[in-house]
């Protein structure tokens, strides 16, 4: 048997890129998935394509109480909660000094702050069932930041910083608390913001698809063991 089979999952930012491909690939291994997301209509297409194994959940993480609403929606539809899997994320490129106010408190509020409340949603009922898995989604700009886009890799080093606080935290209890830092993907992030669709180098980026799989082998470790942070590049990226 699928070691997966039955498990339930919620993810954030599931309407695109890695969000939605993870939705497609955890679906794929039998587990239940509730994604949320602020474009509902993207959500409905994906609800109409995965069946019954998904529930969509229009929300905004920058809010605290959508983050359980994503959780409660879970467990409404399921029974049970087993993965959280904080994937939304937001990224603007540029000089710091050529950034908007607006721009840049989007960025904290949406991968910081946006990842902490559906944790802070997840976690008593995890501690409650015995365990589970949080596998957050940052970047290698949280490993290593580069010029273009400090704030951003700030954003990205508080996701890392705050994955190894919480598997000191929860462990114990538990609970795992996993970091993907891919590289560059190519999906719509930062299209329009520094990216254009025409832009060089975006055919040999990774795939969502490849994010997805590094969430599903992250899922499938034996129970005795955790990987912390996972730096995932495309063979085509330089270091």
């Amino acid at each position: 048997m699928n070691q997966l089979e039955g498990k339930v999952a919620a993810i954030t930012g599931t309407s695109a890129g890695i969000g939605r491909a993870t939705a497609r690939a955890l679906v794929a291994e039998g587990m239940k998935v509730a994604g949320g997301a602020r474009r509902g209509d993207r959500l409905k297409d994906l609800a109409n394509e995965l069946g019954d194994a998904f529930v969509p959940v229009e929300m905004d993480v920058r809010v605290p109480a959508d983050g359980s609403k994503l959780v409660e929606a879970a467990r409404s539809a399921f029974g049970r909660l087993d993965v959280l899997v904080p994937n939304a994320g937001i990224g603007v490129y540029g000089g710091i000094m050529d950034q908007t106010d607006e721009q840049i408190s989007a960025m904290i509020d949406t991968n910081v702050a946006g990842t902490v409340w559906p944790i802070r949603s997840a976690v008593p009922g995890m501690i409650e069932a015995g365990g589970g898995d949080i596998v957050i989604i940052a970047s290698v700009a949280g490993i290593r930041g580069a010029g273009d886009e400090a704030v951003y890799a700030a954003s990205k080093f508080a996701q890392v910083g705050l994955a190894g606080a919480l598997d000191r935290e929860l462990r114990e209890k538990g609970i795992r608390v996993s970091v993907i830092a891919p590289g560059g993907v190519a999906t719509e992030f930062a299209m329009g913001t520094g990216r254009t669709p025409e832009m060089a180098g975006l055919e040999q980026m990774l795939r969502p698809e490849d994010v997805a799989q590094a969430v599903v082998s992250v899922l499938k470790q034996p129970p005795t063991m955790r990987s912390l942070v996972w730096s995932m590049r495309s063979i085509h990226e330089a270091d």
